[in-house]
């Protein structure tokens, strides 16, 4: 981050977090609790009906789920198709929108390969230390 880049975006202490940060709305869509495995998996897996993504997620509950896919169908990430058969069927897909992720998913898997073991390192130092976690 160039010292430009930080004074251009320079705020007024009393200014909302938001403009503090521009990225902060974009990590509270993203990175809520359950939407990166739900997007994650809609993403690799394709179409899925809500039975299939609860299973290839794992330990989320039928109700978390239901709000998450809710909240991300409104942000236009996932797409609900509605098939009116008997029984009903529901099926989720993730949309362009959310297809727009996967680079930042890369990136981030990416760093994650090479830099979760320091972190595992780090916490293992700082745990082995006589400083109170936070």
């Amino acid at each position: 981050m160039s010292a430009t880049w930080a004074e251009d975006r320079a705020v007024d202490p009393a200014l909302d977090a938001e403009q503090a940060c521009p990225i902060s709305p974009v990590v509270d869509i993203v990175f809520s609790r359950w939407t990166t495995p739900i997007l994650w998996s809609l993403n690799a897996f394709g179409r899925q009906r809500f039975v299939e993504l609860s299973r290839r997620i794992g330990t989320i509950t039928p109700k978390v789920l239901t709000q998450r896919l809710r909240q991300l169908e409104r942000d236009g990430l996932v797409v609900r198709t509605y098939h009116p058969e008997v029984p009903p069927r529901v099926e989720y897909e993730i949309s362009e929108l959310g297809r727009s992720l996967a680079p930042l998913f890369a990136h981030l898997a990416e760093w994650a390969g090479e830099h979760l073991p320091e972190v595992d390192t780090a916490r293992r130092s700082y745990d082995a230390s006589d400083r109170p976690l936070p």
